[in-house]
């Protein structure tokens, strides 16, 4: 239907008869001259219509108004020089309005699409949908696939595989609560959604495909922040006959390759590392803001925490667990204390990547010998019933041959949050939900239909 974009006419379309398609992003009447700018992703491009040339399209034009969706045939005009906008890539022309065809009406949006004053969080999820048309989201969500489309390219180049992992899996609850869904067929019983595809991933290399990627959504039904939604986006990666020092380089290499394409900045590698005792006495925390001005000036300061300990005691429930998960493999020169029960003392081969004093990814090496994860489980308390029960097909998998392998994972809505400044993940993610888990514009969760819950045999309290 358009011949051109909104954001890429300019002074060498002189005279060129074009079709641009878009939204009226604001109109005004001069006279007998009426100027609309309409918007695509792309850019905004200004129109004229003049009664001499067009007392159609004239007339037609009168009736715009905010965010109705035209089609406009005409001429690209060339400004004189006092009227060029700087400002605009397109701001050296105007189009000359011929035909105009209304598409689509709007009623007036509830909140400006650009403007100075800014519509309340619930207000711009609630009509996501305009808050998208927005160049701030808008960027974020361009910006994010940039991202997306240079992380497939460097790991495709790196002989990766992406391979998808299963959405409706097994409850295999170890730290956030999952979210569970009815099975109908088997009435009764529940699959959960992935809190990450951890055990996947690692029967992947099992499987003999020693380089495996994936960017895959993972569900936490966990008291949400800034930070937190209880669906998420992690670059999730594991790696077959490899060492931590493997995971650093790729790494490294990876980011510096998003940076240049992405925002054009040449960042520095290798990142520093720091001992996770060295961040907890010099910094209070393990995730320090190694940044030497704390003002998002665009700096950005990497480090990856390591040596994090394996294990940490629960008092309340008077336990050992695991410190990231009970899959961690264990330093070869603690080795002695785990026979000894000086189990604070050992540390994991775990790994945290470290931007600006947040936490964007976390990994280890794996533990591949059934008989060392069954001890793992033993000293956090899960017998070998319940871990046949939790988690037997990944130890039957290591009893035909796991190799060594290692992986990790980096959140994507933390690294688009940080790399654009903004406040809350929120801001990078298309449909994003609220603190409280709500979806305003779908209303979701919602009730459903008394016959869905009897089809699964469930029956609600309401408190």
């Amino acid at each position: 239907m358009r011949t051109h974009t909104c954001g890429e006419l300019n002074k060498a379309n002189k005279d060129q008869e074009v079709i641009l398609c878009g939204w009226v992003h604001r109109r005004r009447d001069h006279g007998k001259l009426i100027f609309i700018d309409i918007r695509d992703r792309y850019g905004l491009t200004q129109v004229v219509f003049v009664p001499s040339v067009s007392p159609v399209a004239h007339q037609e034009a009168q009736k715009l108004g905010p965010e109705f969706v035209v089609k406009i045939k005409g001429t690209v005009n060339v400004r004189p020089d006092k009227n060029v906008n700087p400002d605009m890539p397109t701001g050296g022309i105007e189009l000359l309005a011929k035909e105009l065809e209304i598409l689509n009406t709007a009623k007036v949006p509830v909140f400006e699409i650009e403007g100075t004053l800014e519509a309340s969080e619930d207000v711009r999820l609630t009509y996501r949908y305009l808050d998208i048309r927005r160049s701030k989201v808008r960027e974020s969500l361009l910006l994010r696939h940039k991202l997306c489309a240079s992380i497939r390219s460097f790991l495709n180049t790196q002989e990766f595989v992406e391979i998808e992992t299963p959405v409706l899996t097994k409850s295999t609850p170890e730290g956030a609560r999952d979210f569970l869904v009815p099975s109908r067929l088997t009435p009764g019983t529940f699959y959960a959604l992935p809190q990450s595809p951890q055990l996947f991933k690692q029967i992947l290399m099992v499987s003999g495909m020693d380089r495996y990627y994936q960017i895959v959504k993972c569900f936490r039904d966990e008291d949400l922040r800034a930070d937190r939604q209880p669906e998420f986006t992690q670059l999730d990666m594991e790696m077959s006959f490899v060492d931590q020092d493997f995971i650093f380089d790729l790494t490294e290499r990876m980011y510096k390759r998003i940076f240049k394409e992405v925002l054009n900045i040449d960042l520095p590698i290798p990142f520093p590392h720091m001992t996770h005792a060295e961040a907890m006495a010099k910094y209070k925390g393990d995730k320090p803001d190694i940044r030497k001005d704390k003002g998002n000036n665009k700096e950005f300061a990497f480090l990856w925490v390591v040596d994090f300990p394996l294990l940490k005691y629960n008092l309340e429930e008077k336990r050992w667990e695991s410190e990231h998960h009970p899959f961690t493999g264990i330093n070869p020169d603690d080795l002695p204390l785990l026979e000894s029960g000086q189990y604070d003392k050992i540390r994991g081969r775990c790994y945290d990547l470290v931007l600006n004093g947040n936490e964007i990814g976390s990994g280890s090496v794996r533990i591949h010998r059934r008989e060392l994860q069954q001890k793992i489980f033993d000293i956090i308390g899960i017998a070998p019933e319940e871990a046949l029960r939790r988690f037997g097909f990944l130890l039957r998998a290591f009893e035909y041959g796991a190799p060594p392998h290692a992986g990790v994972a980096y959140g994507i809505d933390r690294i688009v949050t940080i790399i654009t400044g903004h406040e809350s993940i929120r801001d990078c993610i298309a449909f994003p939900k609220t603190q409280k888990g709500t979806c305003l514009m779908t209303e979701a969760p919602s009730e459903v239909d008394e016959k869905q819950l009897k089809e699964l045999g469930i029956v609600t309290v309401k408190k």
